[in-house]
């Protein structure tokens, strides 16, 4: 079990575990298959996991029984590793490829999938485009997405509270790749585990929500120093909240000075186009550079 997040709780025997993964496919035929994982091979869920650059254990931070705070940074070492092999794998595949791998992510409610959709039916005649749906349950979120056209692929994580390298080199077998295009991986919702988990994308999008308060940033550090841009959703709410925007930016900047920053509103379109732009400058870049 993973002392951090506490993902696949209930998995099997201690040597690996098996669960379903549900591939919403382009086409509309939906199927599950199972994945077993064979913790000595492949890639480990039942793990306690931690994020990049915690060097030392937090003092009083809980462990599982019988692990010493030394075992377990270890195993957060091999774990991470073993993700990072699969995602050094997946970014290069993605820059032969020439597409923009995008991974969005954000606490639940902070209004990503609905952005998501206004950002395709906003780009859909400059590029293409295809989705990699991450949730645990349901592929409500993936229809919403091929509502638009554009093709989606779902998967479902179960206990998981995050997707992993592993799963997206799967996924990239199923989606389209096209040169210039873009690849949007809607992460689980959480400020949390996916912070670790490099996928093998080109950025990392932090979404956060008017309504989740200005300190999210502080709280949840590790996620921030690991996104290139942040986009402060549900700017139409801003006169209705005591939300002091400025002081939330100050915040995201002392976690990660490199941070760009953009305020929007998925549902009144206000600063879309700028977030529309930056993805088309960002996709010719690969395109160009795979070309090269």
């Amino acid at each position: 079990m993973c002392t951090v997040c506490g993902c696949s709780a209930d998995a099997g025997p201690a040597q690996g575990h098996g669960h379903d993964h549900d591939h919403d496919h382009a086409h509309g035929s939906d199927h599950a298959h199972p994945h077993g994982h064979d913790h000595g091979r492949d890639h480990d869920h039942t793990h306690a996991h931690g994020h990049e650059g915690a060097a030392q254990p937090v003092l009083g931070a809980a462990h599982a029984p019988g692990t010493t705070p030394e075992r377990l940074l270890s195993i957060e070492r091999d774990i991470l590793a073993k993700n990072n092999g699969y995602a050094a794998a997946n970014r290069a595949r993605l820059q032969a490829a020439g597409v923009l791998a995008l991974n969005l992510v954000s606490s639940p409610g902070s209004g990503k999938t609905t952005l998501l959709v206004r950002t395709i039916e906003a780009l859909r005649d400059r590029l293409p485009m295809a989705v990699i749906e991450g949730d645990q349950q349901t592929s409500n979120d993936a229809q919403r997405i091929r509502a638009t056209g554009a093709p989606a692929l779902q998967i479902n994580t179960g206990k998981g509270c995050h997707l992993d390298a592993h799963m997206i080199a799967h996924a990239l077998d199923q989606v389209p790749l096209e040169r210039g295009g873009v690849l949007f991986i809607e992460n689980v919702g959480n400020l949390v585990c996916p912070a670790a988990f490099d996928l093998g994308e080109a950025h990392k999008v932090v979404v956060l929500s008017t309504t989740e308060g200005e300190d999210k940033p502080l709280k949840y550090p590790d996620m921030f120093a690991a996104s290139d841009l942040m986009l402060l959703n549900k700017a139409d709410l801003l006169p209705h909240l005591d939300f002091d925007a400025d002081a939330c930016l100050v915040n995201a900047l002392r976690v990660n000075p490199r941070l760009q920053s953009m305020t929007l509103s998925a549902r009144s379109g206000e600063g879309l186009q700028a977030f529309c732009d930056w993805i088309a400058r960002r996709a010719a870049a690969c395109a160009a550079a795979a070309a090269a």
